[in-house]
């Protein structure tokens, strides 16, 4: 009659055993500073566990064992969910409960997950074995949270939500410390319950909430995440239930209160990069540029800050939120650009509004970041940087907007050294299939990286020719200009069914980014190089280079008000008037800041005064009616 009850203070003693070790490791820094020996750890821990298991359940279910046989069920199953051993927690947790209805005499046949727990449920009715099996549906709730069954959770919720409001008040919990404080038999548990509830209460809302969200039910999602962003929760997940709420809000098309929720997911968690984030995308939709830039500056900064440990709740480092919310929803919504991309768009964002210097200085850090060996972010989710070429030319296109020719000629030295050896003799660009070019509106293009290194090639001395016309050093910005021009004209286009033939404007206007690209370098190329022998008196060339840039780039503005200074200085006047007016006229078909910084037209070197063309003009007109 005595041997049940050894084997139960054995079996007890070596579960408080384990169970004491783990808490001792846990109360040091040894689980942050060191996860490999973690790991280790609680796999011995999970062995230690199943060891004991398998003696217990080696007998037939005992009334008197079961409290300790569930208690050693719920350790074992903690370090398996811990290690995202989801099918093996869930086949512990199965059969334990099974071995219940065993002892209470109820049919364990039901195969649907939610219906055998709602048999298990019944079948414990208010009896001393009812908490334990709460904490082994705790554990299984917390697996379907895990492996995003959330509409299992959602079918079960009413069940759920019971657990929840039994052992949050903690009633179950206190008994269970006034028994051990009258009797050491009571097993110990690897988890504390009421903390484990009150993680999977929020994180159930957080992810419900952002599958809500994906699925364009913006107010239902709010609706519940407003009432987790008072739950008892650490920083961190109460910072999300802000974060999503402002997303929500911001779908509904109420960015104002969207960056209120922003605002407190920062003040809740000042390392909540995704609400920087999504602040700074909701500025960029307001046209508020300045503070797009502070965003950014912002998100940056704080990408580049050491990463910490996630904060965890007290007792709970086995089970951290980031273990309960996996969904692709909210990974979509939580997902930040790299480092170094928020610097490059800080840096393009900068140059494009008027701050140049702060520009130069982001595209210099970038190039440094992406030569050193600690790629900060590089290898990161989210859009990719631009190429190493592109990136030397954009920074090299600040540097001469900063005034610093002789750094952006360095630069562009640098592409060109690395890539001219390279270079094809011609490149066609085939017009693309109509499939082709109804799914992806690009040119299909024989040998597409070929195409791109001419073009870098060509920007770069098409920068050069800038540099040298900033100095005022005539006869090299025509050399550099000639140089760009004569690359560009080995690019020929293939219609289907016709020979190559040199691209034109209205080609471009129709056809993929390349040409688009080809024709606009064509006519910054020619219009540098006419403009250049305006300043050496050679008008005649200055005016056919000048036509000839406003036929492949009629955008272009600077070759139509030198056009039609060249004209005035020849004696053809109303010819000038013309080429002005009709440049003035002009509506631009492409956005400036949709255009690759090297690609605008160069605000520096000789300029002409449209007031004082505009007043040429009107003396001109009693001339012209006459």
């Amino acid at each position: 009659m005595h041997q049940p009850l050894c084997l139960l203070d054995s079996w007890s003693q070596e579960n408080d055993e384990v169970v004491n070790k783990w808490k001792q490791l846990e109360g040091g820094d040894v689980l942050t500073r060191d996860q490999n020996q973690n790991h280790s750890r609680l796999i011995w821990c999970s062995s230690e566990f199943h060891k004991l298991l398998r003696k217990i359940q080696g007998i037939p279910p005992i009334a008197d064992h079961t409290q300790l046989e569930l208690t050693v069920v719920y350790n074992a199953c903690v370090c398996s969910i811990a290690q995202s051993q989801f099918s093996e927690a869930e086949l512990l947790l199965t059969r334990a409960t099974a071995r219940v209805l065993q002892m209470t005499e109820d049919d364990p046949a039901a195969s649907d997950p939610p219906a055998f727990w709602r048999t298990a449920l019944k079948s414990v009715g208010n009896t001393a074995l009812k908490p334990h099996v709460l904490y082994l549906l705790c554990l299984q709730w917390a697996i379907w949270l895990a492996t995003c069954q959330l509409k299992t959770i959602q079918g079960f919720q009413d069940e759920l939500l019971s657990a929840f409001e039994t052992l949050s008040t903690g009633v179950w919990e206190e008994e269970r410390s006034a028994s051990r404080r009258k009797s050491s038999d009571i097993p110990l548990l690897l988890m504390d319950q009421r903390r484990l509830i009150e993680l999977l209460q929020i994180c159930t809302f957080i992810a419900q909430g952002a599958e809500r969200l994906s699925e364009g039910q913006s107010s239902e999602a709010l609706s519940g995440l407003q009432t987790a962003s008072s739950l008892p929760a650490p920083r961190t997940l109460i910072a999300y239930t802000h974060l999503l709420s402002g997303s929500c809000l911001a779908h509904m098309s109420r960015p104002q209160m969207a960056l209120q929720c922003y605002r407190m997911a920062l003040e809740t968690d000042s390392r909540c990069v995704c609400a920087l984030y999504q602040s700074m995308l909701i500025y960029r939709q307001l046209g508020n540029t300045q503070a797009e830039i502070q965003a950014l500056h912002l998100l940056h900064s704080t990408l580049m800050l050491p990463s910490v440990t996630e904060p965890a709740l007290a007792g709970a480092h086995l089970l951290p939120p980031s273990l309960l919310l996996r969904s692709q929803s909210l990974s979509r919504l939580l997902s930040v650009p790299a480092a170094l991309s928020v610097l490059h768009s800080l840096a393009l964002k900068c140059v494009l509004h008027e701050r140049v210097s702060e520009g130069v200085e982001c595209y210099l850090d970038l190039l440094a970041a992406l030569h050193s060996e600690d790629q900060h972010g590089v290898h990161a989710e989210g859009p990719p940087l631009p190429k190493l070429p592109e990136l030397y030319l954009q920074a090299g296109a600040a540097l001469l907007m900063a005034r610093r020719p002789a750094d952006c000629m360095a630069l562009c030295d640098e592409v060109i050294t690395t890539s001219l050896e390279l270079l094809p003799g011609n490149v066609v660009l085939e017009e693309p299939e109509e499939k082709c070019e109804a799914e992806t509106g690009t040119l299909c293009a024989e040998g597409e990286d070929r195409v791109g290194m001419l073009l870098w090639v060509g920007a770069a001395y098409l920068l050069q020719g800038h540099c040298h016309t900033h100095l005022r050093d005539w006869k090299q910005a025509v050399t550099h200009y000639t140089r760009c021009f004569n690359l560009l004209v080995k690019v020929y286009f293939k219609k289907r069914g016709c020979q190559p033939q040199i691209p034109s404007a209205d080609m471009a206007g129709m056809q993929g980014t390349d040409l688009c690209v080809l024709q606009r370098l064509k006519g910054l190329s020619l219009a540098g190089r006419g403009i250049s022998f305006t300043q050496i008196d050679q008008n005649r060339e200055a005016l056919r280079d000048l036509q000839l840039s406003m036929q492949a780039f009629p955008e272009c503005t600077g070759a139509g008000l030198w056009c039609g200074e060249v004209l005035w200085r020849l004696g053809r006047r109303r010819e000038a008037v013309a080429c002005w007016e009709k440049t003035w006229s002009f509506t631009p078909q492409s956005s400036v800041q949709s255009l690759s910084v090297y690609l605008q037209e160069p605000q520096s070197g000789p300029l002409l005064d449209s007031t004082e063309l505009r007043r040429r003009i009107q003396e001109l007109r009693p001339t012209l009616s006459a």
